[in-house]
């Protein structure tokens, strides 16, 4: 990445803001319940959290392309209250699921329509996802998991940051109440180690069986005796996944969902039949497991449902799984999707552009992204 510092705006004035994005006109005159949210709709304290994050010490203190960063992620931290506000029957107001529906929101725009380096568009969209957990995370099933996983897609400490201009940027009761359990929270990520940095593991093995087990410690270093290896490829459709194989893997088998659909005559559209061809392809996966054969599963992959499956079934064969992540920019995916042999409908792309997971650490022992221009 170049020395350049990315912003999402240049002239931060308000009005400014305002007039450059549709999404913060959307946010005015969505209602938030007085209880939580006395200064009114979602864009004046959309206004008040960026105020509010410009003055605060720690944000101060951070270098430009940081500031840059939680700056865009204050702007689009409630983005999506737009689509999930609903009045209750209690007469309370409601967003739940706004912050995982913005994360998705907010990799559209920074991917679409903003262009931004893939690992600056990830801080913003998992600051948009997670920009409550300071204020949640004692009340998480694990909290120390629930941590630890966090730390290796967002930096904890900018997370801190956010939640408390969030806070600072409301009229409530209990703002006393909440900067405590942010400070709480600061002080958690520290005794956990991962305070403004990643949590270290003992190993990558190491650090994907913690995620899996109920007891386990991210010290603990694994025996590993992998005799062959599992390639799982993630990426939408005109990536070129099949170049990257056959300029990287050009002698490894490959089970290709692709190839089964044509084979058989079956859309990429077809529900029922996708069940089917992941059937067969599995089989076809089974055969080389069984028999300790590398190979790589060709697939778009782009949701974590059909990730963790997958590779729970690799795992408990004994294989070294690895799991690749592939992204082009959205002018090159529409060119080259348009250019294949059997291109994906366009509406299709755009719904899967708006519904992709971004793999992470966590999800697999091994993991690897290839992002080109």
């Amino acid at each position: 990445m170049s020395n350049k510092i990315w912003k999402i705006i240049e002239n931060k004035e308000w009005q400014n803001v305002r007039n450059s994005f549709s999404w913060i006109r959307d946010m005015e005159e969505v209602p938030q319940d007085k209880v939580h949210h006395a200064e009114g709709d979602v864009a004046t304290h959309t206004r008040m959290v960026v105020e509010a994050l410009l003055n605060l010490p720690a944000f101060q203190g951070l270098e430009e392309q940081e500031k840059e960063i939680l700056f865009a992620a204050a702007l689009l931290h409630d983005v999506e209250k737009r689509s999930t506000t609903v009045h209750e029957s209690d007469g309370r107001i409601t967003s739940r699921g706004h912050a995982r529906k913005g994360e998705f929101t907010a990799r559209t725009i920074l991917y679409k329509d903003i262009s931004t380096p893939f690992l600056i568009r990830e801080a913003v969209a998992k600051l948009v996802r997670n920009h409550g957990l300071p204020i949640w995370i004692f009340e998480k099933e694990n909290p120390r998991k629930t941590l630890l996983q966090t730390s290796l897609e967002v930096n904890l400490m900018h997370l801190a940051i956010l939640a408390k201009a969030d806070m600072l940027g409301r009229i409530c009761q209990d703002q006393s109440e909440m900067l405590y359990q942010i400070q709480l929270f600061e002080e958690f990520c520290k005794e956990q180690d991962c305070f403004g940095k990643m949590k270290i593991f003992g190993s990558d093995l190491g650090r994907y069986q913690f995620f899996q087990k109920e007891e386990a410690s991210p010290d603990y270093v694994p025996f590993e005796n992998n005799t062959f290896e599992v390639i799982m490829l993630s990426a939408l459709p005109g990536t070129g996944k099949d170049f990257f194989i056959k300029k990287n893997y050009p002698n490894v088998s490959v089970v290709s969902l692709d190839a089964i659909r044509r084979e058989n005559k079956i859309s990429p559209t077809d529900k029922k039949g996708n069940g089917k061809v992941i059937q067969m392809a599995k089989e076809q996966a089974r055969v080389f497991l069984r028999k300790k054969e590398s190979f790589i599963w060709n697939a778009t992959n782009i949701t974590r449902n059909l990730r963790t499956p997958l590779i729970d079934l690799f795992q408990s064969y004994g294989a070294k799984t690895k799991l690749i992540y592939l992204e082009v920019s959205y002018k090159k995916l529409i060119q080259q999707n348009r250019n294949r042999d059997f291109p994906v409908p366009q509406k299709v792309v755009e719904k899967m552009i708006s519904k992709i997971e971004i793999p992470s650490k966590w999800e697999a022992p091994i993991l690897e992204i290839h992002v080109s221009d």
